[in-house]
């Protein structure tokens, strides 16, 4: 997987360095030498990734990747600090400010590239979440942007049979969130299954395979989005490069330090709450482009793909479709009459002793205001007519409740009935034979139901 890095260092050696290794391995390779020069390509040019060197003159990587994670349109952009600095302060700061995982200088090549691919899958996910997101927004159904969102709080799943350790990293993890540990990968797999945020696991545990617990866990469509953070000695570096191409979302050296666990907890935590806010609204936006929010019913547009697909199968010498047209009688005089909240409330009633009163096969649709219409998958107009039947029956039979009780409302609908014929493949004719029937059933006096064969 290729994908486009951005470089920052005040140093042009070290930035010829890094292009000539990544441009080798096929990378589209940004150069910037300076961090606003950095902050203004990063904004221009939507890079993958920003390798940052730490040491800068002026603004240097760790301010650099302060204002980067700031930005909305860069908060989501995994950052790599390069840094000659190897102590515990340096690295903490860095992922206080955000960033995502550090190279130490001189970069060892292995590393580099393992750490680019993960990184660069990671960012393929989100990308794909942002974009579908900003089509949802563009539509209409989706409102709104999210908000900085912490990393404390977390539900953290502890993976390890080394008692101390994981005695150790769940004191110190439950300060600010909510540990558990458990030292059964059996169990733990389990456990992944719930309300989980991180799961931190020893990679070199003595009883059970740690990577192919992580394999195990990117593997379950329940449980493969979940943030991995894999505890290794950094001497291993075959363990190391192996957890990464697994999936591993982050690593963390032993001997553990308390402040860089924290820190990468928090950053793990972050992200995947700002992963769940982007699937959350996508899911709401696939929700709201086929359901009325109103009666909770499918609107108008999901009804039409669905029964299309219908009707060329009954063309194709399936059963025939019936449909039914329906409209509350006389709906404009509640409105009128009582306001629009109290028609609000008379169309919820209605969807609800509508939905009650047909097949599971069948579609109960809110085609737009008090009109609604039935979708019948193998169904003829004689077995359509009888349903429509009770269901009018069961509307005009007992009166509806509303403002909390205090009015009681008759209401009747009419409805037309219309059914497939051979070889129609189209829903256009069979909906305007079915409304054509409700129309016929308002001018005879409403409260009636009327069948029209062709």
């Amino acid at each position: 997987m290729s994908a486009r890095i951005l470089v920052v260092d005040d140093i042009e050696a070290n930035v010829r360095l890094l292009e000539a290794k990544l441009s080798a391995e096929y990378y589209e390779v940004l150069v910037a030498y300076d961090g606003p020069t950095a902050l203004a390509m990063a904004a221009a040019d939507k890079p993958d990734i920003v390798l940052l060197d730490v040491m800068m003159p002026g603004m240097d990587g760790f301010s650099v990747c302060r204002r980067l994670k700031d930005d909305p349109e860069t908060r989501h952009v995994p950052v790599v600090l390069v840094t000659a600095l190897d102590g515990r302060a340096d690295r903490v700061a860095g992922l206080e400010a955000g960033a995502d995982d550090f190279l130490t200088k001189p970069i060892d090549d292995v590393m580099l590239f393992a750490r680019v691919r993960s990184l660069t899958r990671l960012k393929a996910v989100i990308d794909e979440l942002r974009e579908r997101e900003a089509s949802g927004r563009r539509m209409g159904v989706i409102a709104g942007a999210a908000s900085r969102m912490g990393g404390s709080g977390g539900r953290i799943l502890i993976v390890d049979d080394n008692q101390r350790q994981a005695e150790r990293v769940c004191a110190e993890l439950s300060i600010e969130h909510r540990p558990i540990v458990e030292t059964e990968p059996e169990k733990a797999l389990m456990a992944a299954r719930g309300p989980v945020d991180l799961i931190i696991f020893n990679a070199a545990a003595k009883g059970f395979d740690g990577l192919r617990f992580a394999a195990q866990i990117r593997s379950d469509e329940a449980t493969r989005s979940l943030p991995l953070l894999a505890i290794v000695d950094f001497d291993e570096r075959t363990r190391l490069v192996k957890a990464l191409e697994i999936g591993v979302n982050d690593i963390l050296a032993r001997p553990i330090d308390p402040g860089e666990l924290s820190a990468r907890a928090k950053t793990q935590i972050r992200r995947k709450r700002y992963t769940d806010y982007l699937r959350n609204n996508l899911d709401h936006s696939l929700e709201l482009a086929v359901t009325d929010q109103l009666t909770g019913l499918h609107n108008r547009r999901y009804m039409t793909g669905q029964l299309e697909a219908l009707l060329q199968r009954a063309a194709q010498g399936g059963e025939p479709v019936a449909v039914m047209a329906i409209d509350i009688d006389h709906f404009k005089k509640i409105n009128d009459s009582f306001g629009h909240d109290v028609g609000d409330e008379v169309l919820r009633e209605f969807a609800v002793r509508l939905a009650s009163n047909v097949r599971a096969i069948d579609l109960p649709v809110r085609h737009g205001g008090e009109e609604f219409v039935v979708v019948m998958p193998d169904t003829d107009l004689e077995d359509a007519h009888r349903i429509a039947e009770r269901i009018r029956l069961h509307v005009a039979g007992s009166p509806f409740r509303v403002m909390g009780g205090q009015e009681l409302l008759t209401v009747t609908i009419s409805i037309g009935v219309a059914s497939s014929l051979p070889e129609e493949a189209r829903s256009e004719p069979l909906l305007k034979r079915a409304d054509e029937a409700m129309y016929e059933a308002k001018s005879k006096g409403r409260n009636r139901v009327v069948a029209r064969a062709a």
